[in-house]
């Protein structure tokens, strides 16, 4: 088996994470955060639109990462998001950071907005 190492060009992958961060290019960045086209920004977590709104337009997908689980998003929160044009997928967030991972490496416009997992990995 051949093995390609994938390219990402410009944009971040998200490296690891542990209980209440997110690694980017090396650095931790402390959750909740969103991570976007050339951006990382901290975020208020589930209630803050103000930091997600600015997305509408820019990302195709914006993925939640919920925590360690998935669980769903309060249902005035996703209306709000459906209402500022942000297109949203819930899942937990170690599933968000590879799915975001994978999007990301087919150039895909794609944007995270993580809260913090609760244990740590790699």
């Amino acid at each position: 088996m051949k093995l390609t190492e994938i390219d990402f060009g410009e944009a971040k992958p998200i490296e690891g994470y542990g209980a209440d961060y997110f690694r980017l290019d090396g650095t931790a960045h402390p959750a909740p955060v969103v991570i976007a086209p050339g951006q990382v920004v901290a975020w208020g977590g589930i209630g803050d639109l103000e930091t997600l709104k600015p997305l509408a337009g820019q990302v195709d997908v914006l993925f939640i990462g919920m925590g360690p689980d998935v669980a769903h998003l309060p249902p005035e929160f996703r209306k709000a998001l459906d209402e500022a044009g942000v297109p949203a997928e819930v899942m937990a967030s170690p599933a968000a950071c590879r799915t975001y991972n994978v999007l990301l490496s087919e150039g895909r416009r794609v944007a995270v907005a993580l809260l913090p997992v609760g244990e740590t990995k790699a």
